[in-house]
């Protein structure tokens, strides 16, 4: 699962930076997205999907899908989305990436709940592979998530599915299936407390 990420306010990835600058040049320096700090489901979050012309852009959107009972569905399960009508459309013609520079996971161990700064290693930033839909007047996105990388599945039973850098293109070209685009995903992370 993932409930909680991270942009850090002085982040040096240069991918990252970008991201936030074309979304800032989209918005007249009025984005409404949080570009910064721990960011949480029904934020308005900083989000690179396809254009009108299928080129890349960064966008503002509502992190979780709305419900019935007013709740965000803000994860989707990568295994299944493709069947499940929620998701299935997003699956097949509205992809996007979520940019971070780390997520937090809770491990449970007794009555305690330790919180974790998960990334992958070797990398300075995060692309999470999500799904998006328009409710109303904005979009809202949701993150597929899978069976965790060995090395954290002692934290949690899921977590985002991490694009590498290489994958990005692949995840937003709509000719590619969405299954075997999320087989990249990354495996090596690195994990610390922060409590």
């Amino acid at each position: 699962m993932c409930g909680r990420f991270f942009i850090a306010e002085e982040d040096t990835a240069e991918d990252l930076r970008r991201i936030i600058d074309a979304l800032n040049r989209r918005y007249n320096g009025r984005s409404p997205a949080r570009t910064q700090g721990e960011l949480r489901p029904a934020d308005i979050i900083p989000v690179v999907a396809n254009t009108p012309a299928l080129a890349p852009g960064a966008f503002a959107m509502k992190w979780g899908y709305t419900m019935p009972d007013g709740k965000p569905m803000f994860n989707a399960r990568s295994e299944t989305a493709a069947t499940r009508p929620l998701f299935a459309d997003g699956m097949k013609q509205r992809r996007c990436l979520i940019p971070a520079t780390l997520y937090f996971e809770w491990e449970k161990r007794g009555t305690q709940r330790i919180k974790h700064a998960i990334f992958p290693t070797g990398s300075d930033m995060l692309y999470i592979a999500g799904i998006y839909r328009i409710e109303g007047n904005r979009a809202a996105c949701s993150i597929l998530t899978r069976a965790p990388a060995a090395c954290i599945a002692h934290i949690h039973d899921r977590m985002p599915v991490i694009l590498p850098r290489e994958a990005v293109a692949d995840w937003l070209n709509l000719r590619y299936n969405p299954q075997e685009v999320l087989t990249a995903s990354m495996e090596i992370m690195t994990f610390q407390p922060c409590n």
